[in-house]
């Protein structure tokens, strides 16, 4: 017998799903629209993911798998239909990817029936999370995400080992696992994503190399690379492209977030950036362009964030964060970009690709300096002044 407990969560749960999300109207910078509400969090999850449905075994209709949240998602629209392969993290700490499906993009998503079962090919893997998705112009749909295993070389239980895993489908349904990637000159890798277009005939991947799980040590920045065979990729060489650099958003590290967006001006990239403070580390969204005859050619990169954490974004397991692994680019020009805040929800801004260019290449570069950074602020006024006195 069903326990009647399974109804009212049932309720609650169509209630959250049904539940319009409407922009943000206290929030304006002309780049994006923020949203009132999340679009997935622990709350998204279906009761038959949870509890034992059945009274008998669960007569206090206690949470038996209980889900702690959702958060940093890859992101791909098919058919006209918005498709995110989220990471949801049980009570355990375990991660794991599962699909939700919108017909709008900012509200209504709804997981299927099932989480993603990846083939077991790494008998050392413990955890999966931050998927993200390419459709590849060999046919495929590529999913690259981090495979982490515990670090045996010391005596630390929290010590762990990051690599790039990658699997490949064409529904979201049906998965095939392939060798994770191997970077000859990296002992570690995060943050991963494959160039949608073959480069000198070649698959090609943004990289973030790293010395160890957390630091990033020699790793200059968001590194690429080329390999001949996706089944069994190498990399040889890395080449960086976005340099960390001193006292800016990309001080501690940066990474590559969103897979690139084509545009007629050069590629547009949204990733993350780093910084220490006293209150530890504060992850940002930064936006920047590369040539499309070469993608490891920065054109454009204007200074500071694009997006920072706000009010109850900055609240969560890890907090003060913003991050994101999935955008989807419509051929009308509308671009949904999917952030977690705090790795505890995943909310969505929109805005356009003319917005994003003109952002990318009009935003003056960061001077790098306190004085410069008065004297380009210091233009800015004086222009405007001149306007407003006109």
């Amino acid at each position: 017998m069903i326990h009647p407990g399974y109804y009212e969560e049932l309720d609650k749960y169509e209630k959250l799903i049904a539940r319009k999300n409407e922009v943000d109207e206290a929030y304006y910078n002309g780049i994006y629209h923020r949203y009132k509400y999340p679009v997935l969090t622990d709350r998204h999850i279906p009761p038959m993911w949870k509890y034992d449905l059945n009274q008998e075994t669960n007569p206090f209709f206690m949470e038996r798998l209980g889900v702690n949240a959702v958060f940093n998602s890859g992101a791909i629209e098919l058919d006209g239909r918005f498709y995110l392969v989220a990471r949801v993290e049980g009570n355990d700490r375990k991660s794991f990817f599962a699909v939700a499906e919108s017909d709008n993009g900012i509200d209504g998503f709804r997981f299927w029936d099932y989480p993603i079962l990846l083939d077991d090919t790494c008998p050392e893997e413990t955890n999966v999370y931050d998927m993200r998705l390419t459709k590849h112009e060999d046919g495929y749909i590529y999913g690259v995400f981090c495979s982490e295993s515990k670090d045996h070389s010391v005596n630390d239980l929290s010590a762990a080992v990051a690599a790039a895993g990658i699997v490949r489908t064409k529904d979201l349904k049906t998965w095939e696992r392939l060798d994770n990637l191997k970077t000859l000159h990296s002992p570690q890798q995060r943050n991963v994503v494959l160039h949608p277009e073959f480069v000198q005939g070649k698959y090609a991947f943004y990289t973030r190399p790293m010395d160890d799980f957390i630091d990033t040590g020699s790793g200059g920045g968001i590194g690429f690379g080329l390999c001949d065979d996706i089944e069994h990729a190498v990399i040889d060489e890395e080449i960086i492209t976005s340099k960390r650099k001193y006292h800016t958003i990309t001080e501690s590290k940066n990474g590559a977030g969103a897979v690139p967006i084509k545009t007629e001006k050069g590629w547009l990239h949204i990733a993350h950036g780093v910084r220490n403070t006293a209150a530890g580390l504060r992850y940002v969204l930064y936006a920047f362009a590369t040539a499309l005859d070469d993608p490891t050619r920065v054109i454009a990169e204007p200074g500071g964030m694009l997006m920072g954490p706000q009010g109850i974004e900055r609240v969560g397991d890890v907090s003060n964060v913003v991050f994101t692994n999935g955008a989807i680019a419509r051929e009308n020009g509308e671009v949904y970009i999917y952030y977690a805040s705090s790795d505890t929800r995943l909310h969505v801004a929109t805005t356009t690709i003319d917005r994003l260019l003109d952002y990318v290449f009009h935003t003056p570069e960061d001077p790098l300096r306190s004085v410069e950074c008065v004297a380009q602020r210091s233009k800015l006024i004086e222009a405007n002044l001149k306007l407003l006195q006109q």
